[in-house]
């Protein structure tokens, strides 16, 4: 492999919490939570670490530490799927075949991959649709549907949003279709549908 071969390249860095561990490797990778301020004034929670596989138990833990300063109700996160993840978890397949019932336009891995993505949020996207041409304008695998909704729901506003932060669909479209995608995205017909 040579470097004008490489597609897309990120790095991911974790902060972590001085321990006073001797070496970097031996440094706690649990998150640590620092509460600067007392009631009634207004605080300032700094989270140092953590991992993605423990986020809801950091978000709970951050909400009690702010506890003090706010009135809250009880936690309640940790039985709550995430949207569109309430089917089981060995669901997939029978969702994806529910997809091909409602849309049997959408190919195989079309279905798979807007289930994968959306789970039950997939009606939102594909809603009323009886054919393609119902999704409006095509982005490669992408339709104007689901860009329209990752920018009602999940605040995408550029291409590079939907691209690489809300997928990696960025490794599949080719460059016209990335064009196509960014000025949907800019001109007044995304952005209108989007409101």
């Amino acid at each position: 492999m040579t470097p004008d071969q490489v597609v897309h390249a990120f790095a991911g860095v974790r902060q972590l919490y001085d321990d006073g561990a001797r070496r970097a490797q031996n440094l706690t990778r649990e998150y640590v939570l620092d509460v600067d301020g007392r009631p009634p004034n207004a605080p300032l929670l700094t989270v140092y670490g953590g991992k993605i596989t423990t986020y809801r138990r950091l978000a709970e833990n951050a909400l009690q530490r702010l506890a003090p300063f706010y009135r809250m109700g009880p936690a309640w996160t940790h039985a709550a799927p995430l949207p569109g993840g309430d089917f089981p978890y060995d669901g997939v397949e029978a969702l994806t075949a529910r997809a091909h019932g409602l849309w049997p336009f959408l190919t195989g891995p079309q279905a798979e991959r807007l289930v994968r993505a959306y789970g039950t949020r997939l009606d939102r996207i594909l809603g009323a649709a009886r054919q393609p041409g119902d999704l409006g304008e095509s982005f490669g695998e992408l339709t104007a549907a689901e860009v329209r909704y990752l920018m009602r729901h999940e605040f995408a506003e550029t291409a590079d949003d939907v691209l690489w932060r809300r997928s990696k669909l960025g490794l599949h479209l080719d460059a016209g279709a990335q064009a196509g995608l960014a000025r949907f995205m800019e001109n007044s017909d995304g952005r209108a549908a989007a409101e």
